[in-house]
């Protein structure tokens, strides 16, 4: 695939600066080396790799790289990309278009950025055009709390911080005791259970800010991931009704990278008629001492601040620490 000169509003002058479209696969290890050397500037323990690229892209269904990706280079190597996406969200009925930059450290705040913001916001309003007016729209974008200079640049260009995620952790010594209340069980989760599992997820999550319902592919896309390990995850039943669940990973390209021995203890549900009975906490304590016999040391997960059931309150009760801050950034179209 060959790719096409792009030309934003206001670009920087810039000597050697090229803003260019999607060249195909053959860009992907220029992304993954722009993520890696951004995230190392940035602290941001990121462990991407050229495959996990290969895998998302296989699986876009709102966003076409071949018109919906800018590159920027200078003296012809990349120094940073953006792609545009959208999706609906439940409730409130909001219609998200989000963008990111990911850029080198040695390139930010010359005006690149601005320049790519001016192109995704344009690219996306062409898009809305095809789309109803039935539902407010935003621009979506998500930082770093630490990323001040990025994050002014945002605010600039009237963004405002709208939702805070952080990401917590804790070793794997001094487990705390919890156990299940009767009635319910635990099982393993197969292969074939996975879906259901899932299902049962998507469900829970139905009352957590920022919902949208899956595409037909996710969970297909998920299977296909790295981060798909059922039989590493905790499930809770009452009868045929899985209630709860610990979508438990290791990312095994992460801790050879870190040297770390992490396991995470993510995508933590439980259904509203289950919930505030200690099933959840249960299951996390089942996958510490899981992830433990692993040979793991630490586990990990990332929480919604505001989430409204609590999930804060609980991690920080099992003795999870924060260790960074994510922001989501919007602003009205």
């Amino acid at each position: 695939m060959k790719s096409k000169t792009l030309q934003p509003e206001n670009s920087p002058l810039i000597k050697g600066l090229r803003f260019r479209s999607f060249a195909g696969e053959t860009d992907y290890e220029a992304m993954c080396n722009i993520i890696n050397a951004a995230s190392k500037f940035d602290k941001d323990d990121n462990s991407i790799t050229v495959d996990d690229i290969k895998h998302d892209y296989a699986h876009l269904t709102k966003s076409n790289p071949e018109t919906d990706m800018i590159f920027a280079e200078v003296n012809n190597e990349p120094v940073a990309y953006s792609r545009v996406d959208w999706w609906q969200e439940e409730d409130p009925n909001d219609r998200i278009y989000a963008y990111f930059i990911h850029i080198v450290p040695e390139w930010r705040e010359k005006g690149i950025e601005e320049a790519m913001m001016q192109w995704c916001e344009s690219r996306l309003r062409s898009i809305a055009q095809n789309h109803p007016a039935d539902s407010k729209r935003f621009f979506q974008n998500s930082s770093l709390e630490k990323k001040k200079g990025y994050n002014k640049i945002l605010e600039a260009q009237g963004f405002k911080p709208t939702r805070y995620f952080i990401e917590m952790s804790r070793t794997l010594e001094n487990i705390p005791e919890a156990e299940l209340p009767e009635g319910i069980e635990a099982r393993p989760v197969t292969k074939e259970l996975a879906r259901k599992v899932w299902n049962a997820s998507v469900e829970a999550f139905r009352d957590h800010w920022g919902y949208a319902e899956p595409e037909e592919n996710e969970f297909e896309s998920y299977q296909s991931s790295k981060y798909f390990q059922p039989e590493l995850w905790q499930a809770a039943w009452d009868g045929d009704e899985v209630v709860s669940s610990v979508q438990n990973y290791i990312d095994q390209d992460y801790n050879k990278k870190f040297q770390r021995k992490r396991g995470w203890t993510e995508s933590i549900s439980t259904r509203r008629e289950w919930r505030k009975r200690g099933i959840a906490r249960a299951l996390i304590v089942r996958s510490m001492h899981m992830h433990k016999a692993r040979g793991m040391t630490e586990v990990a997960l990332g929480v919604d601040t505001e989430n409204p059931s609590g999930a804060l309150k609980l991690y920080q009760g099992l003795g999870y620490k924060k260790e960074k801050a994510g922001v989501v950034y919007r602003k009205q179209m």
